[in-house]
């Protein structure tokens, strides 16, 4: 019996909308803070070979559920069904065998259906798929960056290139590029798209050089009709990484083909960085995200609240936006703090919950403290190579430090746990989970271990004063 015909009697054996409904169910209960509106599109094809089979047109979101959401479905499919079940994500007809091009499957990816392929998205950090233009609140102090992503994500390589996004932590330049890279994936399906952070790109060109792969490095890289990179101030005191960038951004920008890079700084500002670089960076359009404005916060605070079902009032969101003013993460945080407090008491989210949740110390740790802080201390302390701690080596020497590290960026930092594994290697955020357990198990039962970690942490902080 072909697989077609195995869905067809699936659907008839049941009730496909009700089986949506209780899934969901289940899931917003169980899994709250994973839940987003969009999860409302998924639709319930029946069951094939022990799996439940779920569908989402949107490559973006098709992806995401695959990487993120595969264990929390299971769970939710068999409390439903009462049977042991597995679930398979596939998009339009990707039906036809497991791995049919509509299939996403962790590494190579192909999204679309066979008339109208799309060309594969490579990425070194996950797409978001809240990360778009629709969820982006556009205020006074990121109207600019804003119209220009979008010309840049229909008008690839003719509007603004290169376009240098930059502003202080948390403030949306990663969503704006991610919102860059889906927008061009659905306008302009034959176009070679990479979206990598700047560690990324230096851990691959590093890796090339050791593994005297570099024209495959330089072929692969000067190929692509659109680069995006995340955190290029990363290139920092980064001599010979700096080197091939500027000949790889000659090539791409030569050709016709759309740059875009977000940073922490102006290019002017990137300390240790080239003139030449400085210069190609400043030579398209340069745009500055500021802080948001009371208003702005309020329209993030409750389009963030509406995109995960959760029932903010405007007096909460006012309270919020007052207290919390200096990046969006810290308002997000907020948000899921209160979602938490709210399921944990069975209780409506309310002013004084507010007070009370706001009250207490808002990201801990010490200010202005970067992923590249955490891996120079790590690499320093260890006595580690960077290549080897993103690589994926599984020796003790690495995985230890490995974990250490992503266990400092998620109480250090205000990244999710899938930004934090794109940064350590481009690992999941399940693997992120896993070493900030290991690690705090590690830390009560290994009182060595334990003022390593102290010692590591103390180095930190002091980077952090030093920057007061």
């Amino acid at each position: 019996m072909d697989v077609a015909r195995s869905i067809s009697m699936a659907k008839e054996s049941l009730n496909t909308h009700q089986l949506k409904n209780e899934l969901l169910s289940v899931l917003k209960s169980e899994h709250p803070t994973m839940c987003r509106r969009w999860f409302d599109e998924i639709q319930i094809i029946g069951v094939v070979d022990g799996s439940l089979i779920v569908q989402i047109n949107e490559p973006v979101q098709l992806k995401y559920l695959q990487r993120c959401c595969v264990d929390q479905f299971v769970d939710a499919a068999q409390t439903v069904t009462q049977k042991l079940l597995g679930v398979r994500f596939v998009g339009e007809e990707g039906f036809d065998t497991p791995t049919d091009s509509s299939v996403v499957v962790m590494g190579d990816v192909h999204y679309g259906n066979s008339s109208n392929p799309y060309q594969p998205i490579d990425e070194d950090m996950l797409i978001c798929p809240d990360f778009n233009f629709e969820n982006f609140i556009v205020g006074p102090g990121n109207r600019l960056a804003h119209a220009a992503a979008t010309a840049v994500s229909t008008k690839p390589g003719q509007a603004y290139n290169p376009l240098f996004i930059h502003g202080g932590v948390g403030l949306g330049k990663t969503h704006l590029l991610q919102s860059i890279c889906q927008i061009a994936m659905r306008k302009h399906r034959s176009m070679k798209i990479y979206y990598v952070s700047c560690n990324g790109f230096m851990t691959q060109f590093l890796e090339a050089v050791q593994s005297g792969e570099m024209s495959s490095f330089r072929h692969r890289f000067r190929a692509y009709d659109m680069l995006v990179i995340d955190d290029i101030h990363d290139l920092s005191k980064r001599d010979q990484t700096q080197e091939e960038f500027f000949h790889t951004f000659n090539t791409l920008f030569q050709s016709g083909r759309q740059i875009v890079l977000s940073s922490d700084a102006a290019p002017s500002e990137i300390p240790f960085l080239e003139e030449r670089l400085i210069s190609r960076f400043s030579c398209g359009l340069v745009a500055c995200i500021d802080p948001p404005g009371f208003e702005t916060r309020v329209a993030i605070i409750k389009n963030k609240a509406l995109n995960r079902h959760i029932e903010l009032p405007d007096d909460v969101a006012a309270y919020i936006a007052t207290k919390l003013d200096s990046n969006i993460r810290e308002l997000e945080g907020a948000i899921t703090k209160l979602q938490g407090l709210s399921l944990l008491d069975g209780s409506l989210i309310t002013l004084s919950m507010a007070k009370r949740a706001i009250g207490g110390d808002f990201g801990g740790g010490p200010k202005h403290v970067s992923i590249q802080d955490i891996l120079d201390a790590i690499t320093t302390y260890y006595d580690v190579k960077l290549t080897d701690l993103l690589s994926k080596r599984r020796h003790k020497s690495i995985t230890v430090p490995r974990q250490v590290g992503m266990w400092l960026a998620r109480k250090n930092t205000r990244f999710s746990l899938e930004e934090i594994g794109g940064y350590f290697g481009g690992r999941d955020h399940t693997t992120v989970m896993h070493a900030i357990k290991s690690i705090d198990q590690k830390r009560d039962s290994d009182n060595q271990f334990l003022r390593d970690v102290e010692q590591i942490e103390g180095n930190l902080s002091n980077l952090g004063d030093n920057f007061e």
